[in-house]
């Protein structure tokens, strides 16, 4: 993943329909069971779920189907170079819930939980689904964790200028930033539900744990200041399984260390820190072939994986992931399986030619299960709404 196991933005899907389709139903059972041939032939829970959907316009998933749809999702995320994990998710079924504070309450849960003491677990919690009728609680955030970007009166950012406009909506809605305010700013998860509208939980610390950030070499490294969150979790995404949609289900992997220092903290519109490092490391910054932008980035990089490798927090690098990726992809052509990848996603952003996924084409079609941005949700990722309901 460009994006490591846990951070994949997925392809953009039609909206919700208010019914589902029993094809949809029909194939991923199929493929259920085909899986798991201890769960017998398919034809009887088809014509359990063809019942139900005539009755209601939905069906319920058996915990089973969930976990297989909820793994079988990030096995075919095209977008995601981290899928030779897919089967260790963890899968909290948390179906039956659907206020907004209960939902804010099991995100401090995931986030603990995933964390593990260092040992990131790939988990998903999935909540109540959308119904026919009824529909399902939203998550504002683009991640469970992200940092505000505060706009100065000079047009500076302080902190993440992704968020800029997010800062400003949740501000304008009450949320109260620290007296003094810094550039890691832990951003309050929104949640929104038809009954409640968009509510505002302030993260609890024990929920937020973070590295600092410092070189193995480069003392003066430390006083830049930098630290990132460690648990990556996707929380705007729709998870959709045999037609059902449950567009609450923040998810996780684990970091790839080019997701933090080649894009979050070196991208232009982000912190931008690349210029900074390369003045204190004293490179000749008039001249673009000196590579001095190449030779910062690398340390940043560098500073990034030894950090949460001091710390004992789960984190790969890219070429390590690269090659794992193409085991991945032998392991399902083996099993006779198609294996979507989005080779613009695949490709890390830092050394991409010296990993051997970037010297391959692949399999781009949308397989399903899968995970979905639909586009009001990206919206409200980045904009702080408008709201859904």
């Amino acid at each position: 993943m460009n994006d490591s196991p846990a951070t994949c933005p997925i392809r953009t899907a039609p909206a919700t329909r208010p019914a589902v389709e029993f094809a949809e139903a029909e194939d991923f059972l199929r493929l259920f069971h085909a899986e798991h041939p201890e769960a017998g032939p398919p034809g009887p829970r088809l014509d359990t779920v063809r019942a139900e959907l005539d009755r209601s316009g939905t069906y319920r998933h058996t915990p089973a189907e969930l976990v297989f749809g909820a793994r079988a999702a990030w096995r075919n995320n095209a977008r995601c170079i981290g899928r030779l994990y897919w089967q260790s998710l963890q899968v909290r079924d948390l179906r039956s819930v659907s206020a907004a504070g209960e939902v804010a309450g099991h995100c401090f849960d995931h986030l603990r939980v995933a964390f593990n003491g260092g040992r990131i677990r790939p988990l998903i919690s999935v909540f109540a689904p959308e119904l026919p009728g009824r529909p399902a609680p939203r998550i504002w955030n683009e991640q469970l964790i992200r940092y505000a970007g505060y706009e100065q009166s000079d047009g500076h950012v302080l902190g993440d200028p992704r968020y800029r406009a997010f800062t400003s909506e949740v501000v304008r809605r009450g949320w109260r930033p620290p007296e003094q305010p810094g550039a890691f700013d832990v951003l309050p998860l929104v949640v929104e539900t038809v009954e409640e509208g968009p509510r505002l939980f302030e993260l609890p610390a024990a929920a937020v744990q973070e590295v600092a950030l410092e070189h193995p070499e480069l003392e003066w490294f430390a006083e830049l200041g930098m630290r990132w969150h460690a648990v990556p979790v996707i929380s705007n995404n729709r998870l959709e399984i045999g037609g059902v949609s449950y567009p609450a289900a923040p998810f996780n992997g684990w970091y790839m260390g080019t997701e933090i220092g080649a894009r979050n903290l070196a991208d232009n519109d982000r912190y931008a820190v690349v210029p900074e490092v390369a003045k204190r490391m004293g490179l000749d910054t008039s001249d673009e072939a000196t590579l001095w932008r190449d030779r910062a980035l690398v340390e940043l990089n560098r500073a990034v994986l030894h950090s949460y490798r001091q710390n004992g927090v789960s984190i790969t690098d890219h070429h390590t992931e690269s090659r794992r990726f193409l085991i991945h992809l032998e392991r399902e052509q083996r099993a006779g399986r198609r294996c979507p990848a989005d080779w613009s996603w695949i490709v890390p952003p830092l050394s991409g030619a010296q990993t051997p996924v970037f010297h391959r084409y692949y399999d781009t079609d949308v397989q399903r299960p899968n995970f979905f941005t639909d586009a009001d949700a990206g919206r409200r990722a980045l904009l702080g709404g408008p709201p859904t309901f």
